[in-house]
Formats: C-alpha cells, sequence, structure tokens
C-alpha cells in the first residue's frame, strides 16, 4: 500500500439514510484493522469528485465508497485508469455495482473484505466505460428509462420512491419510440427504439437484469434494444427484467462490442442513475481500467 490511509467518501441520504448510519461502523472496522480514515463528505457530485481526485493525488491506498452506485460513480471519476483502487461498501438503494462484482450486501463486513485485501495485497482488475470525459461502471440507459429518471430528479413532489412512480405514469402515458442511429464497433443500424441500453455489468434500478449476458472482465458492452412496444407490453414486459428473459421477447434485440455509439435528438444518458450526457454519445469499454478490492480479488 502507499500509505495506511484510505479515503472514505459517504453519502449519508443514501439508502433513506442507511448510509449515515453505517458510517460509524465502517469507520471503526477500519480503525480495527489498523487504517487510517480519511473521511471525504461533500453537498455535491462535483465537490465529491472534487475531493476524490485530491484524495487520489495524496497517494492514499484506496478511494471506498459507502452508499448505492451514484457516490460509487463519483469515486470511479478519480480512481479509473489509475492504480488507486476503489472499494465499495453498498448501502444505498440500489447498489448494482456491489451486486455485479460479488461485494457482501452488508457495508461493514465489506468494509472487513476491503481491509483484507488491502494488507493481503489483493485487488480483481475489471473494465470501466468512458462516454466523452464521463466514466461509468454498470449500465448506460437512454429512452424511457432516462426518461423517468430525468422526470423523477425533477420532480418535488412527492418525496422519496413514490416520485418515480408518478414519473413513469408520466412517461408511459406519453410513450413512443425514438429514432436512433446505432454504430457497434463500426456497423451502424438504424432503430425505432423504446429504450436502449449498454451494459459493462448485467444489473440496474436496484436488481433489474437489464443486460443479463453482460461481464464486467470481458472487454465488451452487451447493447439492449428494445423497439417499438405498446405501452401494455411494456408494463407486460418489466417484470420480466428481474430475471433477464426480457431479451427473448420479439422487440428486443442484443448486440455486443467494444465501442458503441448513438445518436438521435431528444435523448439523454445516464450511467450509473447519473446524467452523463444527451446524445449523439460514443461510450468505449476500457479493458481492466479499474482495480477494486473487496470483490474476491486474487
Amino acid at each position: 500500500m502507499p500509505t495506511g490511509e484510505l479515503a472514505l467518501l459517504v453519502n449519508a441520504a443514501a439508502g433513506r439514510g442507511r448510509g449515515a448510519r453505517a458510517a460509524g461502523g465502517v469507520r471503526r472496522a477500519f480503525a480495527d484493522a489498523g487504517l487510517t480514515v480519511r473521511e471525504l463528505t461533500a453537498g455535491t457530485r462535483a465537490e465529491a469528485e472534487r475531493q476524490a481526485h485530491a484524495a487520489v493525488a495524496a497517494g492514499v491506498a484506496a478511494v471506498v465508497a459507502l452508499g448505492g452506485d451514484g457516490v460509487a460513480h463519483a469515486a470511479l471519476q478519480a480512481v479509473a485508469g489509475t492504480t488507486t483502487p476503489l472499494g465499495v461498501l453498498p448501502a444505498g438503494t440500489g447498489n448494482d455495482l456491489a451486486g455485479a462484482l460479488g461485494i457482501p450486501a452488508d457495508p461493514w463486513e465489506a468494509a472487513r473484505a476491503v481491509a483484507a485485501d488491502l494488507f493481503a495485497g489483493r485487488d480483481r482488475r475489471v473494465d470501466a466505460v468512458r462516454t466523452g470525459d464521463r466514466w461509468w461502471s454498470t449500465v448506460l440507459c437512454c429512452g424511457f428509462d432516462s426518461a423517468v429518471t430525468d422526470r423523477a430528479d425533477r420532480l418535488r413532489w412527492p418525496r422519496g420512491p413514490r416520485r418515480y412512480d408518478v414519473a413513469i405514469l408520466a412517461e408511459l402515458l406519453q410513450l413512443h419510440p425514438r429514432p436512433v442511429l446505432l454504430t457497434v464497433d463500426g456497423v451502424a443500424t438504424r432503430h425505432e427504439v423504446t429504450l436502449v441500453a449498454v451494459g459493462n455489468t448485467a444489473w440496474y434500478g436496484g436488481g433489474l437484469q437489464i443486460c443479463p449476458g453482460a461481464a464486467p472482465d470481458d472487454g465488451l458492452l452487451d447493447v439492449v434494444v428494445v423497439g417499438r412496444i405498446s405501452r401494455l407490453g411494456l408494463i407486460r414486459t418489466r417484470p420480466r427484467l428481474a430475471a433477464g428473459t426480457h431479451v427473448e421477447h420479439p422487440a428486443v434485440t442484443v448486440l455486443r462490442g467494444r465501442e458503441v455509439t448513438l445518436a438521435g435528438p431528444g435523448l439523454v444518458t445516464y450511467a450509473d442513475g447519473e446524467p452523463v450526457r444527451p446524445l449523439p454519445a460514443t461510450s468505449v469499454c476500457v479493458p481492466g481500467a479499474l482495480l477494486v478490492v473487496g470483490a474476491g480479488g486474487s
């Protein structure tokens, strides 16, 4: 390890306050292991990323994200493409990256796994994806799902998960396919899409297998295209996302490649549940760009 200090980036609001409740036990777990913790607290994503970058520049042993996929996404901006590993302590509502990497679901157990890997010099190398100047690790989406997330983020009422129920209803009422030019490793095809998901891992949205064949260490992206589908068809198909069987639906096409470009009017991409950029957007899988501790390293 460069030092015995690690940076702990905490989203106290994650998981309806679970991040805040877990923070004390996580700090004690690291202290018991002989690690010094530099806690990073920030009110905005930009500030969290700035602090994470500063910690990496200072030579911390790892940047550890306590919360959900959003705080892991912020930490990823600092550690991807470097030799500083990422630790993920799941305490959010989704925790899709932790699930994909086999990280313990309990944040205290995850902290102990991070400490054990750091002292043993173990880590796991996985792929990360770059879209413009943003890194992401799980799934990038555009279309219906990104429109729901965007609308929910802008709603001030109701609070909590009910915002997503309202946003889903609103987007269903105005559901219509969008024209998208999809280019995978240089081969372009045109589609009328309800949604497109580009997966480095299988899961998004708190355990939905939108890209069931995706693996974080194969150097490739899985592209799941849901074409023209009725409101009723979309409602009936969504429960199949839990098992990943939606890819058998005739409206669904699955492609694979290392570089994926999406172009089309009026669409915005989200990845790891965070806004990335409007179309056009090119995503490139960078094999082995991310070191992870606490995820079964060797």
